[in-house]
């Protein structure tokens, strides 16, 4: 199991990303959230082996049709994550 942080900036708040990628997540077995940061940016943290975490992020850079993805930063860290996805 691996946890990774991504911090996606853009225009990703107000056009449903969390509740997307909430979505994506739970069909992909990841345990993790998601939540608006003050900057205007999304955080999700994930748990889940390699092969989810790469096909979530995948779909982190796209995100919902209005969404708008200009970068995301990705870091490893240590955090256990409870069962399931959930929004913040």
């Amino acid at each position: 199991m691996a946890n990774r942080r991504y911090l996606v900036r853009g225009h990703v708040q107000g056009v449903s990303y969390r509740a997307a990628a909430r979505q994506r997540a739970r069909e992909l077995g990841i345990n993790g959230l998601a939540r608006n940061l003050p900057d205007g940016r999304v955080e999700v943290l994930a748990s889940a082996d390699e092969a989810a975490l790469a096909q979530l992020e995948s779909f982190l850079w796209r995100g919902p049709t209005l969404a708008r993805v200009d970068a995301i930063e990705v870091e490893e860290v240590a955090a256990q994550l409870p069962a399931g996805f959930t929004i913040g």
